[in-house]
């Protein structure tokens, strides 16, 4: 089986369209940061009018589940990690 990363900038696409799904609105309005801590592991703060919200790595886990799903019309149950990359940031690698 191949596994294909999915780029930081795409794990941000699919934060923000799963989020406005949720929450009735464009995917435009939610700024999203995508945070990594030797503690708590992965998270991300998404901000929409003006609040904040924390997501914790089961969220980020579960938008890009719905990203694979909707949009690259993939297995949404494929293995799935979020990897700290030196270079490309975090990424996800998933494995149909």
């Amino acid at each position: 089986m191949e596994t294909m990363t999915i780029s930081e900038q795409d794990i941000v696409n699919a934060l923000c369209l799963h989020l406005a799904q949720k929450k009735g609105v464009a995917p435009q309005e939610i700024q999203i940061e995508l945070l990594f801590d030797d503690d708590y592991g992965f998270s991300a703060e998404a901000l929409l009018n003006s609040r904040k919200q924390i997501l914790v790595e089961e969220n980020i886990i579960e938008a890009i589940r719905y990203w694979l799903e909707t949009e690259m019309k993939l297995n949404p149950f494929g293995a799935l990690q979020l990897i700290l990359d030196d270079e490309a940031g975090i990424v996800a690698h998933y494995e149909e």
